[in-house]
């Protein structure tokens, strides 16, 4: 089911699907919530899923000219406080990993374990800021050329001919996003700070599932993360890039289905 929720004066998107203890799909950049649809169908069996369209993707609106992780963290706890729901695990898929770990440091009390899914707790170099803002002014000239060439480097290579429709389906809702969307979000994750003393701090449990042939994040950097958090879990995706739910569904699945239930015991 998709409903509204307010933020800021703007409307949020979120479905909401299932019963039982709650888990909140936090999608990445150039995403929406469609992206979560064959996961959130599996999860929903078991529990209750929440999945929503952070600012400036799918039909949430934009707000400013900069979305930090930390307006999306509190876009994400307004809608979850509108619904009434007080404790759950978060799964936030890359920048939405980034305002996971954004709500974990704001709103450790709500959170009863979270997935870094394909993200990471550092913060930009000084040479993918630079990128950052090369990217803004490729994206005001030309976002259709930008988001046709970026879509297929999310997979692994050898995955784009066996994905043809899952590469068809990102590429389709990335054309949605609109560039003011985009603009802020690349500005958001360009300005976030290093969140290694949350998962050093954090109390709950923490999963990582990482792609072992992710272009974006490099799977042995992202390794020595999860030693920092008191509870780790991991999960190489050995056959995927940056798109694990769509590259190895199924091991996606059970293994955010293996530590929900961990951290709902």
């Amino acid at each position: 089911m998709i409903n509204f929720s307010e933020f800021r004066k703007i409307k949020v998107r979120y479905s909401d699907k299932g019963k039982g203890r709650v888990i909140v799909l936090l999608h990445g950049f150039l995403e929406s919530l469609e992206i979560w649809e064959e996961l959130s169908a599996k999860l929903s069996k078991r529990f209750r899923v929440i999945a929503i369209d952070l600012p400036g993707h799918g039909q949430t609106p934009v707000i400013g000219y900069i979305h930090s992780m930390e307006l999306m963290a509190e876009c994400v706890k307004a809608v979850m406080d509108s619904i009434g729901l007080r404790k759950y695990v978060v799964v936030g898929h890359s920048m939405g990993g980034y305002v996971a770990l954004a709500f974990a440091e704001k709103f450790p009390q709500n959170v009863s374990g979270f997935c870094i899914f394909h993200s990471t707790a550092l913060p930009d170099s000084e040479a993918k800021k630079k990128d950052r803002d090369r990217v803004v002014e490729i994206v005001k000239k030309d976002r259709q050329h930008y988001i046709s060439e970026l879509i297929p480097k999310l997979f692994a290579e050898e995955n784009i001919p066996l994905l043809k429709k899952e590469v068809s389906k990102a590429k389709q809702i990335a054309m949605l996003t609109p560039k003011e969307g985009i603009v802020a979000a690349l500005l958001g994750m360009k300005e976030r700070t290093s969140r290694e003393l949350v998962l050093k701090n954090i109390a709950c449990p923490v999963l990582f599932m990482i792609g072992k042939k992710d272009v974006l994040l490099a799977w042995d950097n992202l390794l020595l993360l999860t030693s920092l958090p008191k509870s780790s879990y991991n999960l190489v995706l050995e056959h995927a890039g940056h798109m694990g739910f769509y590259e190895a569904p199924e091991e996606t699945f059970k293994a955010i289905r293996k530590f929900s239930r961990m951290c709902f015991r």
